[in-house]
């Protein structure tokens, strides 16, 4: 589902935007995109930023998704701070008309942002959303470099 589409989409996504580049790190994501019903699939630093987005997520549409989302997690990680039993936020669940948008850790400072239709399971969302972020690894997705060598 990550490789460039020309003309009609998978699973009625939209078209990758003419001229949209595929992303180079885009392979990291094949599990999770390749669930039906998974329109677009978005690895974000904690300041919103995109670091990883699939191939037929165009780059407009995986900043939109990035920023909204960075909120959505300041708001959670608010919300559990406030009325939860520890600072960590584990997920982030949007329902709305027509879909839905997932939100997890995927390492220290950054998520892993899923948008679906709204014919998708969500719990096998949820557990694709996990085993990609195991099977790559939470060190290779991490947002602070300087983590990488200090062996944490």
């Amino acid at each position: 589902m990550t490789t460039q589409t020309t003309g009609g989409s998978p699973q009625g996504s939209p078209p990758a935007s003419p001229g949209a580049q595929a992303h180079p790190d885009s392979w990291m994501l094949d599990l999770v995109a390749g669930v039906r019903g998974v329109r677009h699939a978005v690895v974000l630093s904690s300041d919103g930023l995109v670091k990883v987005r699939t191939d037929d997520t165009d780059p407009d549409t995986a900043d939109k998704v990035a920023a909204a989302c960075a909120g959505l997690v300041a708001l959670g990680m608010s919300m559990g701070r406030e009325f939860g039993a520890g600072h960590g936020l584990r997920q982030v669940l949007v329902e709305f008309e027509g879909g839905f948008l997932f939100v997890r850790g995927a390492g220290d400072g950054s998520r892993l942002a899923v948008v679906t239709d709204a014919a998708v399971d969500p719990g096998l969302v949820a557990q694709q959303m996990q085993a990609q972020v195991l099977m790559i690894g939470e060190r290779t997705l991490r947002t602070d470099p300087a983590e990488h060598t200090t062996g944490r």
